[in-house]
């Protein structure tokens, strides 16, 4: 539950002047919508519904051949409230029909909102919901519903189980009832259990306790939780899953044996956390590999816009496929009220184990590509200092890019200093306009003609102090849309360390664009940026551009590019 700090006034009053009838439409008239013709932000190729507000993408999975995406939604406003599980359809995980809303709020357990959760297949093959529910007291408890015909590809109907809620917070085990959501997909250990896991906080720790049980409807705390980290904070919408070591492809969810380690995932202050390890399923118990990696002190699977993630084990094309969150990165109500909607999902990544074992690597799903046309390919060329050159005959607002790059030399390499520990900090710093040795350079994304306004995605080359060199891979929305103020806008720089050898390795980026999202993978996959911008109409409307830049005092060699103009998906 990725977002889950609305006002309950508004219910008190309706419920008084009103009385209860199971199903309250909760902030309803909270903001007038009010539809423009002109929807210069909306996307072309990301998933978002018609209209109204949208937050944390709840248990996707194929059955029957078919993709399902359920998330968080609100129908009738364009902030949180009223939540109910949206759901979609879809035959390539890229164009998406919408179903009704697998789940409402409908019975006291789930008065307040139907909140985030996961989808499990049975040993019989059989869906099952798991999700949390926020009652009358504003307790957050554990539900289950499941499909009303198995024989519908489109699971277009779901039951609430007669036994919900299934776990209620414990005052005896000191659980938080205001802190106690989002079950993760279950996994079934050998003794013959599912065991899943719940987020939680416990004197300012973050918790996964964890439970089991033998039919999935009565469920046992385990004495001790699943991964447990002192100081860090509630821990939402955890996730945990199972990766191959020795290949790229997805393992399911239950699988144990030889070759393989855990990834535990956790969301916290806005930001989603992993950390790789070992599961020991005789003693229920995650153990990550490197303590100095656990949750909020290493990897992000994004270090931009992206939270409450989930993934999903695709058992047709074997692979580990995850969604994610990308909210709107503005501050103020009426805008979004004037647009008609908020957030967005990602691009669903393909991800798995790089061969270090310390990370996971993510990819746009191949199916992307299908929407791929009029490629505009520029091999082997130079980007002599200061340049800025425009990349033509290609859709600025709804493009693909990728691209490689390399130096010659890294003599003219900046120093990097001792104090500085956090990347999107330098990134800040060492913005887009402000020259160095190496870098920046990269691309000026949704930019104008006369390049007032651009967001810039790019890379710099620092030397360390062993001889050692430090990739930095920033993504700079400053002058994303210049005439947009800043108290209404997020205009927030992001950064990243790109843990590639420049001496050895060609520096890769490709990057999505699509009106008023970025999305970037850097290192093939090794480090991602998502950012949302707004440009101003001097950069919509066909009046969208695509630079090459290079800020630096060193040429840079583009050994390969190519950009292609990007279909629209069907997504109604």
């Amino acid at each position: 539950m990725g977002y889950l700090s609305s006002v309950w006034f508004g219910v008190l009053v309706f419920i008084s002047l009103h009385g209860y009838n199971g199903n309250i439409r909760l902030f309803e008239a909270s903001s007038r919508i009010v539809e423009t013709p002109d929807q210069i932000y909306r996307t072309g190729y990301h998933f978002q519904p018609a209209k109204y507000w949208m937050n944390d993408p709840n248990g996707p999975m194929i059955y029957m051949g078919i993709y399902h995406f359920f998330y968080q939604h609100n129908p009738y406003d364009v902030q949180a409230g009223n939540i109910v599980w949206g759901h979609s359809t879809s035959t390539d995980l890229v164009n998406w029909t919408p179903q009704p809303p697998a789940l409402l709020r409908s019975e006291p357990y789930d008065f307040k909102g139907c909140f985030s959760g996961s989808t499990t297949l049975l040993s019989s093959g059989k869906p099952a919901i798991l999700y949390t529910g926020v009652d009358f007291s504003d307790n957050q408890v554990q539900n289950l519903a499941i499909p009303k015909n198995l024989a519908d590809p489109y699971l277009t109907e779901w039951v609430k189980s007669p036994y919900n809620p299934l776990i209620t917070p414990n005052s005896v085990n000191k659980i938080d009832g205001k802190n106690f959501r989002d079950p993760t997909t279950a996994w079934l250990n050998p003794d013959g259990y599912w065991r899943m896991a719940v987020g939680n906080q416990q004197n300012g720790s973050g918790v996964a306790l964890l439970y089991k049980s033998k039919n999935f409807i009565d469920w046992i705390q385990v004495e001790h939780p699943l991964h447990f980290q002192n100081n860090s904070g509630m821990w939402e919408c955890p996730d945990f899953f199972p990766v191959s070591t020795s290949t790229e492809k997805g393992l399911e969810t239950s699988t144990m044996g030889p070759n393989m380690k855990h990834v535990f995932k956790a969301s916290k202050a806005s930001t989603d956390y992993y950390t790789v390890g070992t599961y020991n399923p005789n003693k229920d118990i995650f153990i990550p590999d490197n303590v100095s990696l656990d949750i909020g002190l290493g990897y992000r699977y994004d270090y931009g816009k992206f939270y409450a993630s989930k993934t999903f084990f695709d058992s047709v094309t074997n692979r580990r496929i995850l969604f994610g969150w990308v909210n709107e990165s503005v501050n103020n109500l009426e805008i979004n009220s004037a647009k008609g909607w908020a957030g967005l999902q990602g691009i669903p990544r393909r991800i798995w184990l790089e061969k270090s074992g310390n990370q996971l690597l993510q990819w746009p799903i191949v199916e992307i590509e299908k929407l791929r046309i009029n490629p505009v390919v520029e091999d082997n060329t130079a980007l002599m200092p200061g340049s800025v050159r425009e990349i033509s005959e290609v859709d600025a607002a709804q493009a693909d890019v990728e691209m490689s790059f390399s130096a010659k030399t890294l003599e003219n390499a900046e120093k990097w200093e001792g104090n500085w520990t956090n990347p999107q900090q330098v990134c800040s710093i060492k913005g887009a306009s402000v020259k160095g040795g190496i870098g920046p350079f990269g691309l000026l994304v949704l930019a104008s003609k006369d390049i007032q306004e651009y967001t810039a995605v790019f890379f710099r080359i620092f030397k360390g102090d062993y001889n050692n060199f430090i990739v930095l891979m920033c993504s700079d929305q400053t002058r994303s849309s210049s005439h947009l103020p800043s108290s209404d806008y997020d205009k927030t720089t992001y950064g990243a360390f790109l843990n590639v050898d420049p001496l050895r390795e060609k520096l890769s980026l490709r990057t999505l664009i699509d009106h008023s999202i970025v999305e970037s993978f850097g290192g093939e996959g090794k480090a991602c940026i998502t950012a949302r911008v707004y440009p101003t109409n001097l950069a919509v409307d066909g009046a969208t551009h695509l630079y090459f830049f290079n800020n630096g005092s060193q040429s840079i060699h583009i050994s390969k590019f190519t950009a292609w103009t990007m279909k629209s998906a069907q997504i109604n």
